[in-house]
């Protein structure tokens, strides 16, 4: 159970607050989770930047999708609460405490039990001993003294005999419930697993419409140190790459990456393209391409709608359009 309260909350401190509030019944007061304030963040920080600009449009269109997540764990925390932690909560705190209870004193029950039949043992032993030796009148006056004591023990065993089997009948009814309550903890746990899946499924479709959004990236984006990869990654997560490309990249519009290199692709003549920085080719089909320089493109049928044919003087290959600005 505490296990699932720091897998749902991670922070303590937001565990304890939400504990306090819990024991004085009052709402806790509504906070931004951790996927929110990120989203809010991306969206303050892509709103500086301009929604104009390619990184500061990806920055707002990480943040709203940071937010729908947050939203999510919202969602996933409420229904595990009400539909798992609650009911495991309840019993454990209620039912379980009660058969603790009975069951420890049960046990107190079969030591009164195992004493009693002791005191009953030692009394018949000195009974018997005393009338092995009865010679004299004091003798007799200790026989009648232990037949006493037997009879006040057989009494007591009694009584505690008849306690432990009351109290044996009523923890043995308790542990009997236990299969019926491992029923309704079995269905709590499947709901918990739905919730679960519900989560991960609208994460996933989230991250998903969010890449489709940003579009591919080229393989060179995740290299390091200059190594080119042998071929382009596609349908990469864009996060990442914008994040650590962020410094490098200058802002590009989106009505240039949107538009133009779609009419280009749409028309057969071709243009003049600025390379905005750096691409070293990955094999023999592509062409490299330094920062600043000016070149031809344009597109035959039947290419990958992320790249171009590239012309430099006698020169030409394969360019991916994300490197490029294309000029009026």
């Amino acid at each position: 159970m505490k296990q699932t309260e720091v897998l749902l909350q991670p922070n303590p401190n937001a565990r304890i607050e939400e504990f306090v509030y819990e024991k004085l019944d009052r709402k806790a007061p509504s906070r931004l989770n951790n996927p929110e304030l990120l989203g809010q963040y991306m969206i303050d920080a892509g709103n500086e930047f301009g929604p104009g600009t390619a990184y500061g449009n990806a920055l707002i269109k990480c943040g709203e999708t940071q937010k729908r997540i947050g939203t999510a764990d919202r969602e996933l925390i409420q229904t595990s609460a009400i539909n798992f932690l609650t009911p495991l909560r309840n019993f454990i705190e209620g039912d379980y405490k009660t058969i603790s209870k009975e069951r420890k004193l049960l046990q107190n029950k079969r030591l009164d039990l195992d004493a009693a039949k002791t005191r009953l043992k030692k009394a018949k032993v000195a009974e018997a001993r005393a009338a092995q030796l009865n010679t004299s009148q004091p003798e007799e006056n200790n026989i009648m003294i232990w037949a006493e004591e037997v009879t006040k023990s057989e009494q007591e065993v009694r009584i505690t005999q008849s306690e432990f089997d009351r109290q044996a009948e009523i923890t043995r009814l308790l542990l009997e419930g236990i299969s019926s309550t491992h029923a309704h903890h079995l269905r709590c746990l499947n709901d918990f697993v739905e919730a679960q899946m519900t989560y991960y499924a609208q994460c996933y479709q989230y991250m998903l419409d969010l890449q489709k959004q940003l579009g591919s990236f080229p393989s060179t984006f995740l290299s390091n140190n200059n190594q080119s990869s042998s071929a382009p990654v596609q349908n990469v997560s864009a996060p990442s790459v914008l994040a650590s490309a962020s410094a490098s990249l200058p802002s590009v519009s989106n009505s240039i990456v949107t538009s133009g290199f779609s009419e280009l692709k749409s028309l057969s003549g071709s243009r003049k393209a600025r390379v905005l920085y750096d691409y070293d080719a990955a094999n023999s089909s592509e062409l490299s391409l330094l920062a600043d320089e000016v070149i031809t493109v344009y597109s035959i049928p039947g290419m990958d709608s992320d790249w171009l044919m590239g012309e430099r003087g006698n020169q030409k290959g394969k360019v991916p359009i994300t490197y490029l600005e294309l000029l009026n």
